[in-house]
């Protein structure tokens, strides 16, 4: 009796190896080709980079910290302001209020007072007391006094009319001329009530505040001089 074999089933065999050996095959060539895509990356500089792309895209900017560069502040060069030089204020010289001869303002406060009481009494007597001189400058004063050296012939004559203007009460405003005539004979007879009284002989027109209202008078002088007389 002959014992027959069961038969080799050598082809399914030889598909599976065919299968596994290709799969080896197909792995090894894809690593082989990712090896080698790698190594011409790297070559070339095309290699991906080792830190993930992230997409900007509806992403925050993100600033970078600025980079602080050491610069050099130029130092400003100091502008000289130019110096104002101080103007002189003009300085006001004081000057004397300017009076007419004729007007009483110019008068001293003694004098200006007594005088104004006495034209008051005066008017209701029907009287007008006229000023014809009060206050004079010192260059009327010495105007005068240069006619009158003429006039005279000597300076000792003038003075008997006319003072220097330092010894002049009329330049201190201490005498006052009155006019017309009738002026003079009320101021004559009645200044002394006011404490104005006629000074000189030979100037009945010269009045001046010589004594205490309501006191006698003092003794006239004859004319005129100079105190160094």
């Amino acid at each position: 009796m002959t014992k027959h074999l069961p038969p080799r089933r050598t082809g399914s065999v030889r598909t599976r190896l065919l299968s596994v050996t290709g799969v080896g095959v197909a792995v090894l060539a894809v690593g082989s080709l990712v090896l080698w895509h790698g190594q011409v990356g790297e070559l070339f500089g095309l290699a991906a980079d080792k830190e993930p792309v992230i997409s900007s895209v509806n992403a925050p900017a993100v600033s970078e910290p600025p980079t602080t560069l050491a610069t050099r502040t130029p130092t400003p060069t100091p502008t000289r302001t130019p110096t104002k030089k101080p103007t002189k204020k003009p300085t006001k010289t004081p000057t004397t209020p300017t009076y007419g001869e004729e007007s009483i303002n110019g008068l001293s406060p003694t004098l200006k007072s007594r005088l104004k009481k006495a034209m008051a009494a005066a008017k209701r007597d029907g009287v007008t007391l006229k000023i014809t001189s009060g206050r004079r400058s010192k260059a009327k004063q010495q105007r005068l006094l240069n006619e009158a050296i003429e006039k005279y012939g000597s300076y000792k004559a003038a003075t008997r009319w006319v003072l220097p203007p330092k010894y002049s009460a009329h330049v201190q405003g201490k005498a006052v001329d009155i006019g017309p005539a009738a002026a003079m004979q009320w101021l004559n007879r009645n200044g002394y009530r006011y404490g104005i009284c006629r000074r000189y002989d030979n100037e009945p027109w010269h009045f001046e505040a010589l004594t205490t209202p309501g006191t006698k008078c003092p003794p006239r002088e004859p004319y005129a001089r100079p105190v160094s007389d």
